[in-house]
């Protein structure tokens, strides 16, 4: 078994203690040798620190930390408003979502070795091979301003590029399967980012409710602390019901974020790299369609007609070869993402479930406390 440690570089703040989460282990496609396993990581003051076990000889998103930083660095002001039992709330729920957020980071790597592991190309390249048999620290910059921008002009080059292609030149799709991937792309895409977008604001919906209950909980506690007999014990009861729903709806939220907004931002961008694939095989065609022209004016002057059969054949096979494997990976595409969904939508159900029962048995033993019953 070969271990890699690699190294993420991140810009957060320490919250609390290493956390190790259980061990993953992953079996890509059943008979398949090919096996990837994170079987630990770390979570230190300024990285995330993670192993991959292998029996072999879209990159993910950086995780954001951001939120719990600035929550960790209100919590550092000192503010006078905010009582002890506050802040030791407050304290463990920045912990807890620190844990959920390195949780999710861990999940994002696993998910995308395990593409590059299943993919009949990429799972054979020597880079590949050599990323999963280093046992040392791999730290890998960041992109800089320069090379940022590059990307994004060449991205409205792109854009523009493939308007000219289907526009001014009145270039048209000649395979119905490709015309119908693109036109299904186009409307999906758009889907998955809206409802990405709707998830993320039914989330954050979690979220501000957990927040909302922890001063209610403080105020009932703190009510408690200056009522005698049965109003005490009540508001006291009430205080720690409110405190326990703050806890169930910050894993709903957790939840929610990992096996839904994870997943569709994850296919948001996959989308995106199918369209991608879909331009580069049209740009092949609009080239082998030139060639073909090139080498009709050639034929007609009787001028430099060999190389231009030689240039027609090579955008030829180009685009062939192109369509050939756009073709495997689009279909790859449809059934990896009928699967995905299906089991995380299923597992984000069980969870709800499992959550609302929670809360409901909850309100119930609190409603039998406050009448007094045995």
């Amino acid at each position: 078994m070969s271990q890699l440690r690699s190294t993420m570089e991140e810009h957060h703040q320490e919250a609390g203690n290493e956390s190790k989460p259980s061990s993953m282990s992953v079996d890509l496609q059943g008979d398949s040798p090919l096996q990837v396993e994170i079987s630990d990581a770390v979570s230190e003051r300024d990285k995330v620190k993670f192993t991959v076990q292998t029996k072999i000889p879209p990159a993910p998103p950086r995780p954001d930390f951001e939120a719990s930083r600035e929550k960790l660095q209100k919590l550092g002001e000192g503010n006078s408003s905010i009582t002890r039992e506050e802040f030791a709330k407050m304290k463990q729920e920045l912990e807890a979502e620190y844990l959920a957020i390195f949780k999710k980071t861990v999940a994002m790597h696993e998910v995308f070795l395990q593409r590059l592991a299943a993919h009949p190309t990429l799972r054979l390249d020597h880079n590949f091979s050599v990323f999963l048999e280093y046992n040392q620290d791999l730290s890998v910059r960041e992109k800089n301003r320069k090379e940022v921008l590059g990307g994004f002009l060449r991205s409205i080059v792109r854009s523009a590029d493939g308007v000219l292609i289907t526009g001014i030149s009145g270039l048209k799709e000649v395979d119905d399967f490709f015309e119908h991937e693109r036109t299904f792309l186009v409307q999906y895409h758009t889907r998955i980012r809206d409802t990405c977008q709707r998830a993320d604001r039914v989330m954050h919906s979690h979220k501000c409710l957990a927040d909302n209950y922890l001063p209610i909980s403080t105020a009932l506690s703190s009510l408690g602390t200056q009522e005698v007999n049965q109003l005490k014990r009540n508001f006291l009861k009430l205080a720690e019901l409110f405190e326990r729903l703050r806890k169930l709806e910050g894993r709903v939220a957790s939840d929610e974020d990992l096996k839904l907004s994870d997943m569709l931002r994850y296919y948001m961008r996959d989308s995106q790299a199918a369209k991608d694939l879909l331009y580069r095989r049209l740009r092949a065609l609009a080239d082998y369609e030139n060639a073909n022209k090139a080498l009709d004016k050639a034929r007609t002057r009787n001028r430099e007609v060999q190389p231009a059969e030689s240039h027609q054949q090579l955008c030829c096979q180009r685009f062939e070869r192109l369509s050939d494997s756009a073709k495997q990976e689009l279909m790859d595409f449809k059934s990896r993402r009928v699967s995905s969904f299906r089991k995380n939508l299923i597992e984000l159900a069980e969870l709800e479930l499992k959550h609302a029962k929670a809360s409901t048995l909850l309100l119930q033993n609190t409603l039998v406390a406050l009448k007094g019953e045995p």
